[in-house]
């Protein structure tokens, strides 16, 4: 698997300061996409023991919320097999943190649907997962006032009560907008 980048005090990719890990590749290619360079495979760099260890010395302060998990396309196969060993360390070291990932796949039809049964990797994966943004980023659907999405299609789904249930449980922050004052801006 390779990476494009580590962001290491991000505040966009989910609630509070979170470490940030963009990995390379991804088939969906969604027209409007922000990060089209990581579409291709070898961008960037390896990741390698090196880099795990660097995501997780990044995620040591407590001031860090989390991990964000973003792409490319997390969810490509190549990149399930390359994050297991990542996010099952960071739910070892780190039990309090929630790790978040976004894909342009559906959790019900593509990842609960389709991989779980393709894939020996998925459930192990999605069992360190705490919030799934799900759907591909849609253009004529854009609203920057939504709170950790591009477009109104995607969801912020509570992956473990969701796999429990057997049907979409939301995070709270599905409903959130995000709320710009001229003061905020100040």
């Amino acid at each position: 698997m390779n990476y494009s980048a580590i962001k290491k005090y991000d505040v966009a990719n989910g609630p509070g300061v979170r470490v940030s890990l963009f990995v390379s590749g991804c088939t969906h290619h969604c027209p409007g996409c922000f990060n089209e360079e990581t579409w291709d495979f070898a961008y960037g760099s390896p990741f390698t023991e090196e880099t795990m260890e660097e995501v997780l010395t990044a995620l040591e302060p407590e001031y860090i919320s989390g991990l964000s998990v973003l792409g490319g396309e997390p969810f490509e196969k190549v990149n399930q097999e390359g994050l297991l060993p990542l996010l099952q360390k960071v739910k070892e070291r780190f039990p309090e943190k929630e790790i978040w990932c976004y894909t342009g796949y559906l959790f019900d039809t593509d990842i609960r649907g389709r991989m779980l049964e393709e894939n020996p990797v998925t459930a192990p994966l999605l069992a360190c997962i705490d919030v799934l943004v799900d759907g591909p980023f849609i253009e004529a659907k854009r609203d920057l006032m939504l709170s950790f999405r591009g477009s109104s299609n995607q969801r912020l789904i509570r992956v473990a009560p969701s796999l429990e249930q057997g049907e979409i449980v939301t995070d709270p922050l599905q409903d959130a907008v995000n709320e710009v004052t001229c003061d905020a801006i100040k």
